[in-house]
């Protein structure tokens, strides 16, 4: 039985969670998760300005935080912190482990990236057919800004069979940070499909951080203990595939079938197919029981081979947007904010530019479910102490938007009254990133591991 823990969620989680995981208790794999969409886009703008840039910088802080201590207790650290420059992280983390006198082996795994080969693919046939509506990428080819290739779990097994200490790639499949340590220990092969699908299965319970051990959960939420010192999740992992999710001992949260349950539904899309580049789970087969206090037992996980295509996750401009805020206090609050929406989308409209959204929501009636939200009553409305009007608009146009931008500060003194608060000032125009899935032949692209 191994023991892998979970430190990260997302890249911006808590930094202390790391830690918290090496120290608290006995494990021999930490995994932190820090990619997501959106993140892969935020790393190019950095890649761009800086080539030394684009990788989750955060990770270098916390890896001088808990070498020592990874070292000492026989730890293996594996993360797909190396976003978009896998190598100039490795370099980061390398000479971390210089100033702490330690020597230690870091492996990347990197060949993800092929923002540089899309015409190359393109010519080659790869159409890279928007997954959600079928267009071809060459209808946005001139604004793609990013594409990176969802590898599995195997060149992370590669990598720890190489002897490395710490694995440091590029985007991967969430749970593939977690199977692919099962792999190196069990020495699964690529067509043991239940067993590479109870990996994954296990992989994403912990993948989201402390969402998969009592945060963010809807289960009687209230009665959660301690969610100031929460535990994140930890994998016990046995050769035939069952495991154990559970946290260390005398930490928060809470570990139950449901709080479990609430994160594997958590984006699988089809329950009996979950699609990832090492197989095919079935989120339908398997059984969850409670073990014991903190301990929830999974067995019986079915999977199916893998298909011949990777995800390829791709980012491109799509134009710019503002959002601005104003909030208005009791008496009418609501009233006041639903006019100075009204006044705020006339004046904006009359200002000639084109716009391809206008977008308004009241923080405290229906920002939370949109237009999903009915109005609240006027008994309600009356009793509301203040509301915040949120407007934003988008568009192909930057100097639409920077205009727009001039017209928030004006609703002040030239609209309802009470107003108790301006946002942050004169709201920034942005350049808004749109992401596009799309696929790829597998035998098209290569994952290169170098320890």
């Amino acid at each position: 039985m191994i023991r892998i823990a979970n430190g990260q969620g997302f890249w911006g989680d808590s930094p202390d969670a790391p830690v918290d995981q090496v120290r608290r208790g006995p494990i021999d794999y930490l995994t932190l998760d820090y990619l997501a969409e959106v993140t892969m886009s935020i790393l190019q703008k950095q890649r761009s300005r800086d080539p030394e840039a684009g990788y989750a910088r955060d990770f270098v802080d916390v890896v001088d935080r808990i070498l020592p201590d990874l070292v000492s207790k026989d730890i293996r650290l594996v993360a797909n912190a190396g976003g978009l420059n896998p190598e100039a992280c490795r370099r980061a983390v390398k000479a971390v482990a210089g100033r702490h006198g330690l020597d230690v082996p870091v492996a990347t795994v990197s060949g993800d990236d092929i923002t540089n080969r899309i015409d190359e693919l393109l010519d080659s046939g790869v159409e890279f057919r928007n997954m959600d509506t079928g267009a071809p990428l060459s209808t946005i080819r001139d604004r793609v800004r990013s594409a990176s290739v969802y590898f599995g779990a195997f060149p992370i097994a590669e990598a720890l069979d190489g002897g490395a200490r710490i694995v440091v790639t590029g985007r991967c499949a969430d749970a593939a940070l977690v199977l692919g340590p099962m792999i190196h220990e069990f020495g699964w092969k690529v067509d043991e499909w239940d067993r590479l699908a109870a990996g994954i299965v296990a992989g994403h319970a912990i993948e989201c951080g402390a969402q998969g051990s009592g945060g963010n959960c809807q289960d009687d939420w209230s009665s959660i203990p301690a969610l100031t010192d929460i535990g994140y999740p930890i994998v016990e992992a046995e050769a035939d595939g069952s495991f154990v999710v559970t946290k260390h001992e005398g930490t928060g949260g809470r570990v139950t079938v449901a709080s479990v349950t609430e994160q594997l539904v958590y984006e699988i899309g089809d329950p009996r197919a979950y699609l990832t580049p090492d197989c095919v789970a079935d989120f339908t087969s398997f059984r969850l029981a409670q073990a014991g206090p903190q301990r929830v037992r999974c067995t019986g996980v079915r999977g199916t081979s893998a298909t011949h295509s990777y995800k390829v996750s791709i980012s491109f401009a799509a134009g710019y947007r503002a959002i601005g805020s104003v909030a208005y206090a009791w008496p009418e609050a609501y009233l006041k904010a639903e006019a100075g929406s009204r006044i705020l989308r006339e004046r904006v409209e009359r200002l000639g530019f084109e716009f391809d959204a206008i977008h308004s929501e009241l923080l405290g009636a229906n920002a939370c479910h949109g237009i999903a939200a009915s109005a609240p009553s006027a008994a309600l409305a009356a009793q509301l102490p203040e509301v915040v009007l949120r407007f934003g608009v988008r568009s192909q146009n930057r100097a639409a938007v920077d205009r727009f931008t001039r017209e928030i500060a004006p609703l002040v003194l030239s609209g309802p009254p009470s107003v108790t608060g301006l946002g942050a000032g004169r709201p920034k125009v942005e350049e808004v990133m749109a992401y596009w899935p799309a696929l790829i032949p597998k035998n098209a692209v290569k994952p290169v591991v170098s320890i």
